[in-house]
């Protein structure tokens, strides 16, 4: 357990902790600064940085055509051109100029800035004078020399192909810097470590010196300006962007306050030179520290920030915590060391130690300085530095490849050429314009020979390149195609996961697919633990869903708590959303970074949209199928279960018949449905006794079934008091229906008492159809006419279940020999034929009449096919029916 120290100790922690927060968040972070804003500041600073790189570019190129025979090199500390050499029987030497002596003045005016120089040279022609105030060692007054200028010994003509070869190269350096720089500047406006690359970049433009000889005076005031500045913020900004890139670097976390101290003293000493174009002290520190000491504080200042820069970046190489992050840092690590460590050593030899370096070392380093933004744009492109966009994918790899192939040949087919043409000349002392034939014609052939290779070559960077899309391309497209034949998400899933790892090789793939819950379960794929299940209502997926294609994956989005930080355990490198029809979110499709660590190309992510595509469809059609697959078995059940409804049902209506002298009856039920709510029943209330039941439930179906059961329980659990108590029968049939159902379900009912031995019939109608009696005139009142009567039986009371009180009364008829009752439900009369017209009272009269003479059953099948022939339909209800006949017994 913690001691109380500890926790006091752990609680002002956590204190110091939230108020760093706050203030943090009270702060405003580069990245919330309106992109307009940002958007203009970018294009105004990469406007200057290009008009600096192209005044660079065109003046560099301009050189004197006189000279007068020495080597020089500028001292910006001193104002001074420092003589070098002097070349012997030059007008230099003629004149008495030595080595070491220091030029301060050029015709009278000083070398504050260095533009009397530029412009003496320039202007003059062979044989102008040129006065040089001179300090040298040992003399205590400057000495004033005159010479006279001598065409220039190597004009840009005369220099040799090789030799400007070399030049022009190095003359385009600020290119490379500004295309790096300023290309990821403005693909992450709102990340402060782009901004500080482009600066460290562009200021590197200002490191050397440019003649502003002839530029509009505007146009060198700029340039003055820029170069003072940014020379002065070079090495500063160079230790602040790897003190803080990837990660605090360890002389940043031990002192966190040098990169500002640096960056506040070089914009100083920047701003106090920009009159003349190169940073300098202020006036009271050179007169403190002396001319000598202020240089060599420069010099110091300069490059010690340079060497923390480096530094710091080594450390973090070695700090870096995943293989990942050490390929990235150790590639930009390696270009800086070979990029920037020649050229500052060369710069530290001549500026500190004094010594000249020779041309072609100079030109080396310049050339070696390309690999320091070169390194960045590979660590750009290939790691994803920075979290660039997938700008820079295939193709443009393929275009900077193919484009640097091309540019290389020629490169080495001139150097060829130029060796050939120099070789030329030396040995046969020709004309130079007839070496220069001699040389294209030797490139033409040149050229012819090496076209088959470089066609070659070409063909081979064009499959290295395309293979992998070609492979990947035709492996998903058959994905697309077998998937139409998948029935089920197993088979689908393992489908998926062999294809997209054969095509796309990534380190971990997860595969999820709706379940009939909503939710996205993963159906292929090595899935962490509680990664299983995912809700489709998380953030981030419904941007993904919105973005409706292929979404690549920065840290930043995993980060985001509100995003997708529950994916953080797939290290997911890209997301591909599966929607169905109507947009909707069915599954997803989650892929780790690939082996080959290439980022997922754009013509990747189409194929996996399109892949998405065919994917929804297929489970689409899966769940349909599925869907299908339930509704079958569940009507397949319901079936079987109507079925055996149906056989139950079947045995509740009457199964014996019990027999009587005087009666003769039938019953039938033909139902609608396979169970239905209608009830007929013959009860056997004793020796000689009937009773005839007739019931039309309020409801079709599986509730009409219900409920005819319920009533038939009720009568045949009861009957035994009818005996004597019909009335008290019927009411507590009526109270058990009406408290076994709901308050809109009622029954219609006819219940009939027939007693053998009088031939009396008791009746009791509760709100059924009325009854048809047919009278045959066998009777002693009717035997004259021997006419059929009809007698209808209506209504002695209300319905069944519908109220609570209920009363009925009972009703008396005598039976005469030949006498027909027809009991029927509304199905007989109420069936309609096609022109709507019911087949009615009338027509069942008519038949009952037509066939009277029919014993019962054989009567009650043509009342029914009767009725069938008329509709001639679908039978919308059920037609219940029972005939029963008076007959004379034997005793009569």
């Amino acid at each position: 357990m913690p001691t109380t120290t500890e926790n006091q100790r752990g609680a002002t922690g956590a204190v110091q902790y939230s108020n760093r927060v706050r203030r943090r968040k009270s702060l405003p972070r580069w990245s919330d600064l309106p992109r307009p804003l940002l958007l203009t500041l970018a294009t105004l600073f990469a406007g200057a940085a290009i008009l600096y790189g192209s005044l660079w570019m065109y003046n560099v190129r301009r050189s004197p055509l006189v000279e007068l025979g020495f080597d020089n090199q500028y001292n910006a500390g001193a104002n001074a051109e420092d003589v070098l050499s002097v070349i012997p029987g030059s007008p230099a030497e003629r004149a008495g100029l030595r080595a070491n002596d220091r030029i301060v003045a050029v015709n009278g005016r000083s070398l504050d800035p260095t533009a009397p120089l530029e412009e003496t040279w320039m202007r003059a022609r062979p044989g102008d004078p040129v006065d040089l105030t001179v300090e040298r060692p040992g003399e205590h007054k400057p000495l004033l020399l005159r010479g006279l200028f001598r065409a220039a010994s190597l004009s840009p003509s005369q220099e040799g192909v090789v030799r400007n070869s070399a030049l022009g190269i190095i003359r385009l350096f600020p290119v490379v810097f500004l295309v790096v720089g300023l290309t990821v500047l403005f693909l992450r406006l709102d990340d402060p470590k782009a901004w500080l690359l482009a600066l460290m970049f562009c200021s590197i433009l200002s490191v050397p010196h440019v003649p502003t000889y002839g530029l509009h005076p505007a146009l060198r005031a700029f340039s003055a300006a820029y170069r003072s500045l940014f020379h002065g913020l070079q090495a500063p900004l160079f230790y602040l962007f790897f003190a803080v890139f990837p990660a605090r670097s360890p002389i940043d976390r031990r002192l966190p306050w040098l990169k500002w101290a640096g960056l506040a003293l070089g914009a100083w000493i920047g701003l106090l030179g920009i009159r003349i174009g190169d940073p300098r002290l202020p006036g009271f520190v050179v007169h403190l520290l002396g001319q000598r000491y202020s240089v060599l504080f420069m010099q110091a200042f300069e490059y010690s920030f340079e060497a923390l820069g480096l530094a710091s970046l080594i450390a973090n190489a070695f700090e870096a915590s995943t293989p990942d992050a050490v390929r990235k840092i150790r590639i930009i690590l390696w270009g800086a060391i070979a990029g920037v460590l020649p050229i500052t050593i060369e710069g530290a030899v001549k500026d500190i130690a004094g010594f000249h370096t020779s041309f072609w070392l100079e030109v080396s380093c310049v050339i070696i300085l390309f690999l320091f933004p070169l390194s960045f744009a590979y660590a750009v492109v290939k790691h994803r530095v920075l979290e660039i966009p997938a700008l820079l994918k295939r193709s443009a790899r393929y275009i900077l490849v193919r484009r640097g192939f091309v540019f290389l040949i020629l490169v080495l087919a001139a150097t060829v050429n130029a060796i050939f043409s120099l070789s030329f000349t030396k040995f046969f002392h020709v004309d130079p314009h007839v070496a220069m034939a001699v040389g294209v014609g030797f490139g033409i052939f040149l050229a012819s020979v090496a076209s088959p290779a470089v066609r070659h070559s070409t063909q081979r960077i064009d499959r290295a390149f395309f293979r992998g899309a070609y492979d990947a391309r035709r492996i998903l497209q058959d994905l697309a195609e077998k998937m139409r034949t998948t029935t089920s998400r197993h088979e689908l899933a393992a489908l998926l996961e062999n294809h997209l790892h054969q095509a796309l090789h990534p380190t971990t793939l997860a595969g999820y697919m709706e379940n009939q819950n909503g939710h996205l379960v993963a159906e292929c794929g090595s899935v962490p633990p509680g990664l299983e299940r995912l809700p489709a209502t998380l953030p981030g997926f419904v941007e993904l869903t919105e973005r409706g294609r292929a979404w690549e994956v920065t840290t930043s989005d995993l980060n985001d708590s509100e995003k997708l930080a529950r994916l953080k355990p797939l290290h997911p490198d890209c997301l591909v959303p599966i929607l169905d029809r109507s947009c909707r979110l069915i599954g997803l499709l989650v892929l780790g970074p690939r082996l080959s660590e290439e980022p997922y190309s754009g013509e990747d992510k189409q194929l996996l949209d399109s892949v998405a595509s065919q994917l929804g469809i297929a489970l689409e059609s899966i769940r349909l199928a599925e869907d299908m697959a339930r509704r079958m078995e569940a009507e397949h059940r319901a079936a079987h279960e109507m079925e055996i409804a149906r056989q139950v049902q079947a045995r509740l209506f009457p199964q014996k018949m019990p027999p009587l002298r005087t009666l003769e009856y039938a019953g039938s039920c033909v139902q609608a449905r396979q169970v239905g709510g209608d009830y007929y029943d013959f009860l056997d209330l004793g020796p000689g006794r009937l009773g005839i039941v007739l019931a039309d439930i309020s409801g079709k179906g599986i509730s009409g079934a219900l409920l005819m059961a319920n009533l038939q329980a009720n009568l045949r659990s009861q009957y035994a008091m009818a005996l004597e108590d019909v009335a008290g029968l019927l009411t507590s049939v009526n109270r058990l229906f009406y408290q076994n159902s709901s308050d809109s379900t009622y029954a219609t009912l006819f219940f009939a008492d027939y007693d053998d031995s009088h031939r009396r019939l008791r009746y009791v109608n509760c709100g059924h159809l009325p009854l048809l009696l047919l009278h045959a005139g066998e009777c002693s009142e009717q035997r004259a006419d021997k006419q059929v009567v009809v007698e209808k039986l209506h209504s002695t009371s209300t319905v069944l279940g519908l109220f609570e009180n209920w009363k009925c009364e009972i009703a008396e008829v005598q039976l005469c020999p030949g006498d027909i009752l027809v009991l029927y439900t509304d199905g007989i009369t109420e069936a309609a034929n096609i022109e709507g017209e019911e087949f009615g009272e009338s027509r069942l009269l008519d038949t009952v009449k037509a066939h009277r003479d029919l014993p019962v059953e054989p009567l009650m099948q043509k009342i029914i096919t009767a009725n069938q022939q008329f509709s001639s339909g679908e039978q919308q209800d059920d037609l219940t029916l029972v005939v029963a006949r008076h007959t004379l017994s034997q005793a009569a």
